[in-house]
């Protein structure tokens, strides 16, 4: 799959790393393509940069999927020629996605009209006022609408394209390329752009990592949270803290994102029969995986299936 990341004069160098990092890399395996296109052959970009484009803007009329990572200055009108690529990439149906202010270039190209959105939530409420046709939501860190992708502030930017990751080349894939990356995998898009984190590196949050990864790598167990905070050395409330601070929310609620994350992975590695897939993360039934897949992704999974075969 051919991705095109639009690069402009003093861009952020960091936004500029963020899907070249998730895709661009030698470790990844997935087989995508990542050219950076530019209008001009040689950009600034910030730190007193100077970058040579490999590829021209023209070069991104082809790409399955085009990344605007970030824009300079949110009061500023985003370039007509990146405009004019984002709406034809949205025309021939390529995946678009807005990171970080990235978003106000969707919105200006008229992308996201009537459709969810976020972006840094220090310009989130000036976001909403510019466009009114967008449901904004300041809080999330990336908003998923199928071909369209936003994110929230810098680091989210990563959680999005790991996101996107996930639905091109599999959970499994995303979850190796975060490992390489030494990010946590676990980052949802519904967690909340700001919230409070027990110190880094701390012991406590040792053993909160480690109960996660293990849950992760079987989400079919059912813990009871007492059992758990033994596990941990801590009180039950003390866990829950610590939890809502790695995960943005309960214990169940990620689990379950987790549950769904590998169903996902399961239907895209060609199992069959929703009973068994079910049973494998952790649902009780058939029943209640579709009943999640509704709630949480707004379809079925046989639709999203298929939705993953058109991308």
């Amino acid at each position: 799959m051919r991705i095109a990341v639009l690069a402009y004069d003093r861009i952020s160098s960091f936004m500029l790393s963020t899907p070249l990092a998730v895709f661009g890399e030698p470790f990844v395996a997935g087989g995508h393509t990542v050219d950076v296109c530019a209008h001009k052959r040689r950009f600034t970009a910030t730190g007193g940069l100077a970058i040579d484009a490999p590829c021209s803007l023209d070069a991104a009329s082809n790409a399955d999927v085009v990344i605007l990572p970030g824009w300079r200055d949110a009061d500023e009108p985003v370039s007509p020629d990146l405009l004019a690529e984002l709406q034809a990439a949205n025309r021939r149906g390529a995946i678009v996605v807005g990171l970080c202010l990235g978003a106000f270039g969707l919105a200006e190209a008229g992308l996201l009209d009537g459709r969810r959105a976020t972006t840094h939530w220090a310009r989130a409420e000036t976001f909403a006022d510019r466009y009114p046709l967008v449901t904004v939501d300041p809080g999330a860190l990336f908003v998923d609408e199928g071909r369209i992708l936003t994110s929230a502030g810098i680091a989210s930017g990563l959680d999005c394209c790991l996101h996107l990751m996930a639905r091109l080349s599999g959970v499994t894939e995303a979850h190796r390329v975060a490992r390489h990356l030494v990010v946590a995998p676990q980052r949802m898009g519904k967690q909340p752009q700001l919230i409070a984190r027990p110190a880094l590196g701390s012991s406590a949050d040792r053993r909160v990592t480690e109960i996660l990864e293990e849950l992760r790598a079987d989400p079919s167990a059912s813990p009871r949270l007492d059992d758990l905070a033994n596990r941990a050395g801590m009180s039950r409330r003390s866990l829950t803290r610590h939890i809502q601070a790695r995960t943005g929310g309960s214990l169940g609620a990620w689990l379950k994102q987790v549950r769904i994350a590998r169903a996902q992975d399961l239907l895209a590695g060609g199992a069959r029969g929703l009973a068994d897939i079910a049973l494998r993360c952790g649902f009780p039934d058939a029943q209640a995986l579709r009943q999640a897949f509704r709630t949480e992704l707004g379809v079925t999974p046989s639709q999203w299936l298929a939705r993953q075969r058109l991308l």
